[in-house]
């Protein structure tokens, strides 16, 4: 059983810069997906069990950066320049073989708020 624990959460203001972060249960591939209120959940970004390989939509690509540090299972979302379409509930994904845009895995983080004002 993959558990996920994510922190980091908050309110900003637009331009402002958050960091999520989502410890894991083990070492795997993992993203991040966000879900605003009265739309579907879509997919933000995703990281490699390694690292190496990383991928965003093109709705936060150039200001939010995905990252590991695989020494403690944790992946960590940057979000920087962040605006008020940004608003929404944030969850960590993970499996044991992969995440991408268009394949969520099978393990869920509990979400986390991000409010960004206007």
């Amino acid at each position: 059983q993959v558990q996920l624990v994510e922190s980091g959460g908050g309110l900003v203001q637009a331009g402002g810069s958050l960091r999520l972060s989502c410890a894991a249960s083990g070492r795997f591939p993992m993203g991040w997906f966000r879900q605003a209120p009265g739309k579907e959940r879509e997919f933000v970004a995703s990281i490699s069990r390694t690292g190496a390989s990383t991928s965003y939509s093109d709705a936060v690509k150039g200001r939010f950066t995905i990252s590991r540090d695989n020494a403690k299972n944790t992946v960590y979302l940057q979000m920087n320049s962040l605006k008020p379409e940004d608003t929404a509930v944030y969850y960590c994904n993970a499996d044991p073989f992969v995440v991408s845009s268009t394949r969520r895995g099978n393990y869920w983080g509990q979400g986390t708020q991000v409010t960004v004002s206007s």
